[in-house]
């Protein structure tokens, strides 16, 4: 599962990477500890352009009665995602993009605890993730734009730090996952090809969803 990412880069060179020709997300400070309930940039397809929209990481299915009346569901299983009920109809006709520089992920070695590492990609300044959205309107008349990853198997690059990874869209294939060139979209649900990212063991400074600085992405020194 991904449950930390970062995003540095301002609004307008996202949104250029995206083509995106609306803009309503915001966030020109470096954020480098994401976690999920918060607001994220977010890219869609509506009425045939692209928009970056702010939503809330942590899809919420139409039944809960209250954002915390069940699990927190901000990952998406690839093998399952056409099924359950909560996310099948979300991956036919509401998929999105998520932007990231990198993302952290712990692995557990015996005698050591959970040890973070921060993975990110090999080539470039920025990554998409494969995305699902709901609107969640509660019995109030409350409304949140939510949003899911979805992650799959990990590739063996991955799989030695955690058995799980976060889909990547490649820029290519944008159109694609965002609905704009029809079906076939479930053939790019699996790992990123090898050595498209790289990876080093950081500080323990992560573990905090408070703490959000640069030095959070240092590599530890053995």
């Amino acid at each position: 599962m991904c449950g930390r990412f970062a995003l540095t880069l301002p609004t307008d060179a996202v949104a250029g990477w995206f083509d995106a020709t609306h803009v309503t997300a915001s966030f020109d400070t470096p954020r480098y500890n994401i976690c999920p309930t918060l607001d994220i940039p977010v890219a869609v397809t509506h009425d045939g352009a692209r928009h970056l929209v702010p939503m809330r990481w942590g899809f919420i299915p139409n039944w809960y009665k209250a954002p915390n009346d069940g699990p927190m569901l901000i990952n998406a299983r690839a093998e399952t995602i056409a099924e359950k009920p909560a996310f099948r109809a979300a991956v036919r006709s509401r998929r999105c993009l998520i932007p990231a520089d990198g993302f952290y992920e712990w692995h557990r070695e015996k005698g050591k605890g959970k040890e973070p590492w921060y993975i990110y990609p090999a080539q470039g300044d920025l990554m998409a993730f494969a995305g699902i959205w709901q609107v969640w309107t509660g019995a109030e008349g409350q409304r949140s734009v939510t949003c899911a990853m979805v992650t799959t198997q990990a590739g063996p690059d991955i799989a030695e730090v955690h058995h799980r990874e976060p889909v990547t869209i490649q820029p290519k294939d944008f159109g694609l996952w965002l609905g704009e060139e029809g079906k076939g979209a479930a053939s790019l649900l699996h790992a990123a090809d090898p050595r498209f990212f790289a990876r080093h063991r950081v500080g323990l400074q992560v573990n905090s969803g408070r703490v959000d600085s640069p030095d959070l992405r240092d590599p530890v020194v053995d």
